[in-house]
């Protein structure tokens, strides 16, 4: 059964569509309420993806590191953070949204991340999905562009009307993402269920310190 729309428009704790600070950015991207839903969803999908920076070297123990507002604040999250910014801004735009889960095989991370992890599957990869035109849709702004041409990756382009998860595929045509299992989309993020699931995948990871520098690595490899 499809999720009800109307129960995807209020606040929740970690997408904090009330917060002060992303109900301003999200004014800010629109530019305006006379833009339609689809549009609206496309210009906050860029301004989520593009100045939001990626970072997996969070510390996935604490709960402010799912948090919209938390995202927002720091200027860089991982999947999850910034798909639940994308919902929480969207929703303070008057669109549904919830946040989706999938296990992805990513066939592009650096030897690092690969090395903490100890396998090359994300469990619980975070999206978002939007109710729009009278269906949902699915979006995941992880990737800002910075990184996607550092990593020689295609960005991701979303025009609000079709599903836009990560490419299968990098510009040279390897594969860069493939989905193994979706958990289903949610309407708040379900972060004791994540941090169980993420502490049992990657131990390592948890035990880390958290000063990597994603950016720095991911241009290394782009020199190799």
């Amino acid at each position: 059964m499809e999720p009800d729309p109307s129960a995807a428009l209020s606040p929740s704790e970690f997408i904090d569509s009330d917060a002060v600070p992303i109900r301003a950015v999200a004014a800010r991207l629109v530019g305006g309420a006379s833009s339609s839903p689809v549009e609206r969803a496309r210009l906050i999908y860029y301004g989520v993806r593009d100045e939001i920076r990626y970072d997996p070297y969070r510390d996935f123990a604490d709960p402010e590191t799912y948090r919209a507002s938390a995202c927002l604040a720091a200027g860089s999250g991982y999947c999850v953070g910034k798909a639940a910014l994308f919902a929480a801004a969207c929703r303070a735009v008057g669109i549904p949204a919830r946040i989706g889960f999938a296990d992805v095989r990513n066939h592009l991370a650096t030897p690092r991340l690969l090395a903490l992890m100890g396998s090359d599957v994300f469990v619980w990869h975070g999206y978002a999905s939007l109710y729009l035109e009278g269906r949902w849709v699915k979006a995941t702004p992880t990737f800002n562009i910075a990184l996607c041409e550092r990593f020689g990756v295609k960005p991701l382009e979303f025009d609000g009307t079709e599903d836009a998860l990560l490419h299968p595929f990098d510009q040279e045509g390897r594969r860069h993402m493939e989905y193994v299992r979706d958990h289903g989309t949610f309407p708040d993020v379900p972060v004791p269920r994540l941090i169980a699931a993420m502490r049992a995948a990657y131990p390592s990871l948890f035990a880390a310190r958290k000063d990597g520098d994603f950016a720095a690595e991911a241009a290394d490899e782009a020199r190799r």
